[in-house]
């Protein structure tokens, strides 16, 4: 989109557009969402950013009326395999939080005057201001959804002292902490008590199929690890993550996406989880694998358009705008789960696992470490897979070059290539994978793993 089109969208408060762009207004110093209800700007007033942080970082802060941090993430980051694209989702898992600059640097083999250069000629930000905007979000959110202690709070948002958070706080919403979380309705925060976890809302841009996700993950479910119960169109899906700096559960809940408009747009919604942490410091890390899990940032504008148009798929699409091609909570553990198969993954589990400090209900364990099973089990392809993953000779991580990760696990002893196609498409998030053998039209990249999502769930493929 040039900047003309962008204002188009702006004037038009067209929602389909909320994250993959922001605009800010000189004249007030406030950024927003393209779909913004404010009085729209005049043009000459307007300047447009690919990023929230690229914004702040021009010094406007952000509007309380949108609140443009709350988007989900532009789809542009899961589609690039080139380096933004993966230091953007390696900054979305906490990497820089975790590791600093030269840890995200070195993830994606660059030096670190390379990565700030790269991130900040094409974004407006360097990789600090993008995991600064990140946590700016996660503490708005926890202070406005939850009654934990704001001190709490700083360092679940992943800020390393109590001023840096206030500093950063006032800089990005014109308000301190307290102030922001008295501007929010009481009624709805919530005490965030262990057995409650603390909640949020997932947010997802268009149409959003969650009963065929929520089908998918209850078909795959691994007992001690993951559970889905209730009726369909109100269930609950809750599982273990090993994290970091600690464990945790999650429970995500099916939710029908928002309604459409009167002009037929669809707006968006959101899937309400809660997540329970051993280390509040997870809380970010935590939700960018959920976002992955269900695969919220997609563009499904994108998708069903470039899908409409085949002659084969186009009934499966208008019968279900917006599917999503689900991703992988921990992308090690799909892995081994795509080899091994769903039965032979409850053994390991039951064998190998680790026992969770406080069970809840029939979640007890988490997925055993890669290093574990390779010493318990040596043998075979699953020995030689698992000793991969623990030494680093396959890397899995969101930041990972998928081409890189498709020839290392090839050439892992006894694997093929169907299960190698698995591992891309769930593990690794790429949305443009066809298995190896069937013809799959070339009409349908970059699309091509939700192409074939659709076929699934029609029962039009029969290939797993």
């Amino acid at each position: 989109m040039d900047e003309d089109s962008r204002y188009e969208a702006v004037r038009s408060r067209d929602g389909r557009f909320d994250g993959e762009f922001f605009f800010a207004v000189r004249t007030t110093g406030i950024y927003c969402r393209p779909s913004c209800p404010a009085v729209t700007p005049k043009r000459h007033n307007v300047r447009f950013f690919a990023t929230a942080a690229a914004a702040q970082g021009s010094g406007f802060r952000a509007c309380r009326r949108c609140r443009p941090d709350a988007v989900p993430g532009s789809a542009e980051w899961n589609v690039r395999a080139d380096v933004v694209g993966r230091a953007m989702r390696l900054i979305a898992d906490g990497v820089v939080d975790r590791e600093g600059v030269t840890g995200l640097a070195a993830r994606l083999g660059y030096s670190a005057r390379q990565v700030q250069r790269q991130l900040t000629g094409e974004l407006g930000a360097g990789p600090v201001a993008l995991a600064r905007a990140q946590r700016a979000h996660t503490a708005r959110v926890l202070l406005q959804t939850t009654e934990l202690p704001i001190t709490e709070i700083a360092f679940a948002s992943g800020f390393a002292s109590v001023r840096q958070f206030n500093d950063t706080v006032r800089e990005v919403y014109a308000s301190t902490p307290s102030e922001l979380r008295a501007a929010a309705p009481r009624a709805g925060r919530r005490a965030a008590a262990p057995a409650a976890g603390i909640p949020l809302r997932l947010a997802h841009r268009g149409p959003y199929q969650a009963g065929a996700v929520f089908d998918l993950l209850a078909d795959e479910a691994v007992g001690g690890v993951e559970e889905v119960s209730g009726v369909r169109g109100r269930r609950t899906y809750r599982r273990t993550l090993r994290l970091p700096h600690g464990s945790g559960i999650v429970a995500v809940d099916e939710r029908a996406g928002a309604a459409r408009s009167a002009a037929g747009a669809h707006p968006g919604g959101w899937l309400d989880a809660r997540l329970q942490l051993t280390d509040p410091r997870d809380l970010t890390t935590a939700v960018g694998r959920l976002r992955r899990l269900f695969d919220l940032d997609a563009d499904p504008y994108a998708v069903d358009e470039r899908l409409g148009r085949d002659e084969r798929l186009a009934p499966l699409v208008a019968a279900r705008p917006g599917l999503r091609s689900p991703g992988a909570a921990d992308p090690e553990e799909l892995a081994v789960r795509a080899l091994v198969g769903r039965a032979e993954a409850e053994r390991l589990v039951q064998q190998y696992g680790k026992a969770l400090d406080a069970p809840c209900g029939s979640l007890t364990r988490l997925f055993p470490e890669p290093a574990v099973l390779a010493e318990a089990e040596p043998h075979g392809t699953l020995g030689a897979l698992t000793a991969a993953l623990a030494d680093g000779a396959v890397r899995l991580d969101p930041g990972v070059d998928r081409d890189e990760a498709e020839a290392a696990l090839l050439a892992v002893p006894g694997m093929d290539a169907d299960t190698v196609a698995v591992i891309r498409t769930r593990a690794l998030g790429d949305p443009d994978v066809a298995p190896p053998g069937p013809d799959v039209p070339d009409s349908w990249r970059p699309w091509r793993s939700y192409a074939l999502q659709h076929l699934r769930v029609a029962r039009e493929w029969d290939r797993s």
